[in-house]
């Protein structure tokens, strides 16, 4: 299992120093049913948009 999980979606609620991903899980998708050829179909739903306040 990946001990480091790296994102660069820096608008997102779990984006850490580093570009890392905080989450305790991630779930990720396939847009066209269980497998992808790319990742480019693929989605993260762990994302959670950060407050803007």
């Amino acid at each position: 299992m990946a001990q480091d999980v790296l994102c660069e979606v820096n608008n997102c609620h779990y984006w850490a120093d580093g570009n890392l991903c905080s989450a305790d899980r991630i779930y990720v998708v396939s847009h066209s049913g269980e497998q992808a050829s790319t990742e480019h179909e693929t989605d993260c739903k762990t994302f959670v948009k950060k407050d803007q306040h």
